[in-house]
């Protein structure tokens, strides 16, 4: 396993444990979720593939505090999610979402240094820790040099990157991500996800490039119509009896020297 990333944004610390257990979720007139039970081991990197309208993005936000199940349970460390001030939650868990918000005339530091909010007592102003903590982590997102640039001028790409510099400021033990290398050019997708690979927190991703999920994944789950219908490691869940099953493609799986696979589609 890639050896965790030292810097301040995201010093050594635990890695948190969540279990999701038997997770049912609703709107008026249908069942997004319907028992889905899944568990992200301290450091483990888990992904979330399937068909779009699964509820990748709906069990997200039951593991983040955004939903609440109907019934089942969401375990931080042990502990009831619900049942955790949203402040502590916050210093344990950050989420970068498919939705890009509005800067509301915020630089690119000024939003990235959102992210240590829960961090700061009262109306405190940032410290100098804080303030190299955004640093470091804009450096580690390539926007070292955007710091003083209008969030809502960037682009796409470089706005999901300045949003997952905020996360990184939060120094979270989880964190949550949905689809996180939309918008980005290639590069920067690999860069994203090898540096999430290397950070040695616990993370949660939904992921639709299912050849990264294979590359950077330790376990994968596949969620169609609310429920987990496969789970195992990336060799084990992508098959091409399993991706024509789900996705209705079909596809030849090559294995790598490294022991993980990675997939080629028909024409």
């Amino acid at each position: 396993m890639t050896e965790p990333i030292q810097s301040p944004a995201h010093p050594a610390a635990t890695a948190a444990d969540l279990v999701l257990h038997d997770i049912v979720w609703t709107v008026p007139g249908r069942r997004i979720l319907d028992g889905v039970s899944l568990r992200v081991a301290p450091g483990a990197f888990v992904g979330l593939v399937g068909p779009n309208g699964g509820g990748k993005s709906s069990l997200l936000r039951c593991a983040y505090r955004v939903h609440r199940p109907q019934s089942g349970s969401v375990l931080l460390d042990g502990i009831d999610l619900w049942k955790i001030a949203p402040r502590t939650a916050a210093r344990r868990i950050a989420a970068v979402l498919q939705e890009t918000p509005s800067g509301f005339g915020l630089t690119v530091r000024q939003m990235a240094a959102l992210g240590r909010t829960p961090h700061l007592a009262g109306m405190a102003d940032e410290s100098a820790q804080d303030q190299r903590i955004v640093a470091d982590a804009l450096a580690l997102v390539d926007l070292a040099d955007a710091a003083d640039r209008s969030f809502d001028l960037l682009s796409g790409g470089e706005k999901q990157r300045v949003l997952f510099a905020r996360a990184l400021v939060q120094q979270p033990r989880l964190l949550i991500l949905d689809e996180p290398t939309n918008h980005l050019d290639i590069r920067h997708q690999r860069d994203l996800l090898r540096l999430v690979r290397g950070l040695g927190v616990s993370v949660l991703a939904s992921l639709h490039d299912l050849n990264q999920a294979a590359a950077y994944c330790d376990r994968i789950h596949v969620l169609d119509a609310g429920r987990i219908v496969a789970a195992g490691t990336p060799a084990e869940i992508f098959t091409p009896a399993s991706i024509a099953r789900t996705f209705g493609l079909e596809a030849t799986v090559d294995t790598r020297p490294d022991g993980r696979v990675s997939l080629r589609y028909e024409a």
